[in-house]
């Protein structure tokens, strides 16, 4: 008798030889994760999540109901998808043209959000703690820690780590402090930097 696999899959999905599940993540019903993906440790993956070849997810991903994650795209650690948020791989999509080696990739970055109903046009980076709201539509790269709205999506505002909004506005703040855990937060003129 097989040795029964370090994680959980629920009776109603299917994962394909050649898929790598790391240990104590759980993929709930009706799921696919295709051959040639991997998944890391303590991923929590909601119902009707489709997980295609060569797609990279990182440790402690929470994948919410109706994502399809698509051939291209990079989440590093602790990602957050909400619920039927959207992947693109293809920039011109045509029915009757294979673009099958035009795939673009898209990478978020440790500890994103990406609010539920929102759409990363693909060949773009979502940067490490950035926020993405509810329905906003990504056109161009985000920067860390930036809160972005809207169609297309705009930076409104700069977020903890922790997920409290520390500043408003399109600029980063040259100094701010978190009003719930404390961490201070400067800009470099580069990116907005965290410091404790």
């Amino acid at each position: 008798m097989a040795d029964a696999p370090p994680y959980f899959a629920h009776a109603s999905s299917f994962v394909d030889d050649g898929a790598v599940v790391g240990e104590g993540t759980k993929i709930w019903h009706f799921c696919h994760v295709m051959a040639g993906a991997t998944i890391g440790r303590r991923c929590n993956i909601g119902q009707n999540v489709v997980v295609s070849p060569d797609v990279t997810i990182g440790d402690n991903v929470k994948i919410q109901n109706n994502v399809s994650v698509y051939t291209g795209v990079v989440l590093e650690d602790d990602v957050f998808c909400g619920p039927s948020m959207v992947f693109t791989n293809v920039a011109n999509p045509r029915s009757h043209v294979s673009r099958r080696h035009e795939y673009l990739r898209t990478r978020v970055g440790r500890g994103a959000t990406l609010g539920a109903n929102c759409t990363v046009v693909c060949g773009h980076t979502v940067g490490r703690y950035a926020f993405i709201g509810a329905g906003a539509v990504v056109t161009r790269d985000v920067p860390d820690y930036a809160l972005v709205v809207g169609n297309p999506a705009r930076i409104t505002g700069w977020m903890c780590e922790c997920g409290v909004k520390i500043a408003s506005g399109a600029q980063p703040p040259a100094q701010a402090q978190c009003s719930a855990c404390a961490s201070t937060y400067s800009f470099d003129g580069q990116s907005l930097i965290r410091h404790r």
